[in-house]
């Protein structure tokens, strides 16, 4: 899941040589509030699942966590 998550942010910065882990922040990706909604939109439509966007959601590990409790 993560490597899907990797693509994605990959696709939205449009920079296929970014260095992502579970621990990268929105923040160090230099996304504002707005970006980070749309960028979980597009985790969202890839992966096939709904994600609550709120404000604990800060870095990929925080999608990562939301997705495994959803199962």
């Amino acid at each position: 899941m993560l490597e899907d998550i990797v693509e994605v942010i990959k696709e939205y910065k449009n920079d296929s040589t970014l260095t992502i882990t579970p621990e990268t922040t929105f923040a160090s990706l230099d996304l504002d509030s707005l970006e980070s909604v749309e960028l979980v939109m597009k985790i969202e439509e890839k992966l096939g699942v709904s994600i609550d966007m709120n404000g604990e959601i800060t870095c990929v590990n925080d999608v990562l966590t939301v997705l495994e409790t959803a199962n």
